[in-house]
């Protein structure tokens, strides 16, 4: 196995990259944990866009997505193919996430159970849990310079 990582804004990625993205989204988010929601919600093309990409021997098999806010970076769409868990792969993509977010607060919404590996990051919670797409969520913020 030969695993890549990168973060490219959306200009960078080709036809190919970008419908696996795409893909790879549906097939955790819609249709694993069964949330039909608009994933193409305008974003992904910003300019201040970061897509995180992590590749096994050039397939795509993990992914995360950083969007400026202006006054905070926003970590989301935090995912591994079902193949690539367990192996400790995702703190390498929030690890990537994390190096482009400089010189402000970087804010998620994290599935309930998975805030204590936020938290291994330096996220605190930062509001109340709530409900989206059915599943529990909690705001998470990790403050600049933490």
């Amino acid at each position: 196995m030969t695993f890549a990582i990168s973060a490219q804004p959306f200009a960078a990625l080709d036809a190919l990259a970008a419908y696996d993205v795409w893909r790879l989204r549906q097939q955790v988010f819609v249709v694993e944990q069964e949330c039909a929601y608009p994933d193409l919600d305008g974003r992904d093309p910003e300019p201040g866009t970061r897509h995180v990409l992590l590749t096994d021997d050039g397939e795509l098999v993990g992914y995360a997505r950083v969007l400026d806010d202006a006054t905070t970076w926003r970590i989301g769409r935090v995912l591994l193919a079902p193949a690539a868990r367990g192996r400790g792969l995702a703190d390498q993509l929030v690890r990537t996430a994390l190096d482009v977010c400089p010189d402000r607060d970087v804010v998620l919404d994290a599935q309930s159970p998975l805030t204590g590996w936020y938290a291994t990051f330096g996220f605190t919670p930062d509001g109340a849990e709530f409900l989206e797409d059915g599943i529990p969520h909690v705001p998470m913020r990790l403050h600049h310079g933490a």
